[in-house]
This record gives C-alpha cells, structure tokens and sequence, in this order.
C-alpha cells in the first residue's frame, strides 16, 4: 500500500500512519523526530561531560594526596583550594548545568517534538522510519524481515 510515494507497513502494524495524516505531516513529524534524536545525542555528551569533570576532580583530589605525601604542600595545597570542587561555570557545578539545560531547553524540546507527533501522526512514533524501511528493504529476502517473528 502506498500513500505518495510512501510505503505504508501493513494493516495492525504499530508504525503504521493513521488514517487521514499526509506525506507532508509524516515528513514533518519525522524531521522533528529526527531533531530530538540530534538533542538526545548532545545531552548524552552533556552526560558524559559531568561524569568526566566528577572523575577528575576525585584524581585532583588523589595528586594533592600524593602531593601532600611528597611533602610539597604549597602544591597540595593550591590543588585543594583552587581545583578540587571547583565551579565549572559561574556558581555551577556539571549537575546543576545539566538541569538547567533539562529545565530551560530539554524539555521545552521533547514537549515540542510529542506535540508535534501527537498532532500529526496520532502520537505514533517513527511513522517517517518505517514507511522508508517498507521502501528500502528487499521483500521476501531473509534479513529484510518487515517485522520480527511473534
């Protein structure tokens, strides 16, 4: 079946557009779909940044330790007060960057991309993915199974 130029997976399938939605909408609602994942992808570095920055500043702590035992404890010192716990932005540490961006950006994000899918496509996800996979995949070729088994 085909909508467009659009394939559509069969009757009862959970990807399938509903009733009424255009080629136009699914592209749309798959170009913010799309959007979100590229967030997803940047928050995940956001992620990893905070876990970075938490890791090094335990290691800052374990050199003014080995510091300290070295008996050079101007740089134990320094290390402790200037490095160890520091801001990484003004009054911020990578916990509280991470829930400004969720509160400030993130959400507003998701909320947007949800909206725009419940209103296009009756809230189902990857509509735009699985209308190409139905174009893109060889029927009847093993590997290229539409679904997998029940």
């Amino acid at each position: 079946m085909t909508t467009g130029d659009h394939w559509l997976p069969p009757p009862g399938d959970p990807y399938r557009r509903p009733e009424g939605a255009t080629d136009a909408e699914v592209d749309a609602a798959g170009k913010a779909s799309e959007a979100l994942e590229v967030i997803e992808h940047a928050r995940g570095h956001l992620i990893a940044f905070h876990r970075m920055l938490g890791m090094a500043d335990f290691l800052f702590e374990d050199a003014a330790d080995l510091l300290e035992a070295a008996g050079r404890t101007e740089h134990a010192e320094h290390m402790r007060t200037q490095v160890v716990g520091r801001n990484v932005l003004e009054g911020r540490w990578t916990f509280q960057v991470i829930d400004e961006f969720d509160r400030t950006y993130y959400q507003v994000v998701k909320d947007a991309e949800a909206r725009i899918r419940q209103d296009l496509t009756g809230g189902v996800p990857h509509v735009y993915e699985a209308e190409m996979k139905e174009r893109r995949r060889s029927k009847g070729v093993p590997g290229h199974e539409s679904r997998p088994p029940c």
